[in-house]
């Protein structure tokens, strides 16, 4: 059964791809982005134990699944239950090209225009990766790569990502 992690800096590519993978095997889909924050302004994440309460209870219903994000403590933390694991490793300047052209994200934003205002916060944060020492960084990311001993495959760019070799072994 596959139990896929997808991970990245953002805009990366994480969601589309966990997306494609989630509908061409019928797998659930969970992005952690759903769970790691608390509903307040200004955003504040959530304890470790309530994001790992809300892992839980989805790996509980579901045997097949593509669990993505950026959040390492949390990738830490399902990283036992997965079968293969995908590095989203883009340059920095593909990252914020993709960040400009996404679409707008409902279940993150009330609106397009509202994404569209954390624009310039979102393209610093990604410039900031390979700098950053926290659970969102380069450094943990190729952390947890280099840790996990099942199925990994790492992309440099997210252009041609063939999905068919994605496909179930």
């Amino acid at each position: 059964m596959r139990k896929i992690l997808v991970f990245g800096n953002s805009g990366s590519g994480k969601s589309t791809l966990a997306k494609q993978l989630s509908e061409a095997d019928g797998m659930a889909h969970l992005d952690l982005d759903t769970l790691a924050w608390l509903p307040v302004i200004p955003p504040q994440r959530a304890e470790i134990a309530e994001s790992q309460q809300k892992i839980a209870a989805f790996l509980a219903a579901h045997e097949t699944w593509v669990i993505e994000g950026g959040y390492a403590d949390l990738l830490d933390i399902v990283g036992p239950q997965a079968s293969e694991i995908i590095f989203l490793n883009l340059d920095v300047t593909q990252c914020i090209e993709n960040a400009k052209n996404r679409p707008w994200e409902p279940h993150k934003y009330v609106s397009k225009q509202a994404q569209d205002k954390n624009l310039v916060m979102l393209i610093d944060w990604i410039k900031a990766y390979s700098e950053r020492d926290d659970v969102f960084s380069h450094r943990a990311h190729l952390r947890f790569y280099d840790g996990f001993n099942g199925k990994k495959t790492m992309f440099v760019n997210n252009a041609r990502i063939p999905l068919q070799a994605l496909k179930r072994d």
